[in-house]
């Protein structure tokens, strides 16, 4: 995964329920322009509003390797 993964994930996730940013940001309780700056990546955003929107999806923010190719390429 990349840098884009977080606000491409979003993305693909809104569109898939046919939501627009701002019936997205209205389910999730944070402001439209929180949904625009996630979608364009965004590098600071509060991590509690991320969640807020990830959990209409089922999902939360954890941690991640970040040597992650490294680490699948030595499992292999």
């Amino acid at each position: 995964m990349n840098k884009g993964d977080l606000q491409s994930f979003v993305k693909d996730r809104r569109k898939r329920l046919g939501l627009t940013q701002e019936e997205l940001s209205y389910k999730a309780g944070v402001g439209l322009r929180f949904i625009r700056d996630l979608e364009q990546g965004k590098p600071t955003l509060q991590m509690d509003k991320v969640n807020q929107v990830l959990k209409l999806f089922g999902y939360e923010l954890g941690p991640v390797s970040v040597n992650r190719e490294k680490l699948a390429n030595e499992e292999r």
